[in-house]
């Protein structure tokens, strides 16, 4: 897991860590058993990107959210817990054994009636929704290959003020690099050319974690 931004030195990291929200024991087991079942995946975002998951969520005002990746559940949690008591979040994954992780994780955290998983193709899942307003928030962290896909599939699905999140955008710094970039950092490249191109939308990125773009309809 990645517990630092990968931008900042390690005194101030360390600063912004402490200024996150007292720690949950049950995300700080929740990363425990990720290490224990899934070593050397670093696939969950960082407490301090988690904390901002939470303020976007409820700064937004969502009521309906959907994210693109869970893994073993640790942002689904930081989103599910930051909805009102009737919102929802349709999580969607291709992995039975990662998400059931996220399921005994939810049900700990009295989360199982907001929380709907998903086990299918991301882009599956969103076809078969109406191309209208749906969410109000929108978590992306699944394959890289097909974030510009998820971006022109969530765009007509976002409500007026809502936010899509996309994590992983600035490659551990690599898109801005000189040197010839790998074929990763080239797909992200990609992708935040097109969002900054995209006139229906506002976006820009915040340099936590490994990057977060934020995205909303533009006015």
């Amino acid at each position: 897991m990645a517990r630092t931004s990968a931008f900042l030195d390690p005194l101030l990291n360390r600063y912004l860590a402490a200024q996150v929200r007292p720690a949950d024991p049950l995300l700080d087991e929740l990363v425990a058993e990720t290490a224990r079942v899934a070593p050397g995946a670093d696939l969950s975002v960082s407490p301090d990107e988690g904390g901002l998951l939470r303020l976007l969520v409820r700064l937004s005002g969502a009521r309906s959210a959907i994210e693109l990746g869970t893994f073993t559940g640790y942002s689904s949690i930081c989103i599910a817990q930051s909805l009102p008591p009737d919102g929802r979040l349709l999580c969607c994954d291709v992995s039975a054994e990662w998400t059931a992780v996220a399921r005994r994780f939810w049900e700990r955290a009295g989360l199982l009636d907001r929380i709907e998983l998903r086990l299918a193709p991301a882009l599956e899942t969103l076809a078969a929704m109406p191309r209208e307003p749906l969410f109000d928030f929108a978590f992306v962290d699944a394959i890289k290959d097909e974030y510009v896909d998820y971006y022109e599939a969530l765009v007509p699905r976002l409500t007026p003020g809502g936010v899509i999140a996309v994590d992983n955008v600035l490659r551990r710094g690599q898109v801005a690099a000189a040197e010839p970039p790998d074929q990763r950092t080239t797909v992200i490249r990609r992708f935040n050319d097109h969002v900054r191109a995209d006139p229906r939308t506002d976006s820009l990125i915040v340099p936590i974690g490994d990057g977060l773009g934020l995205i909303t309809l533009a006015a």
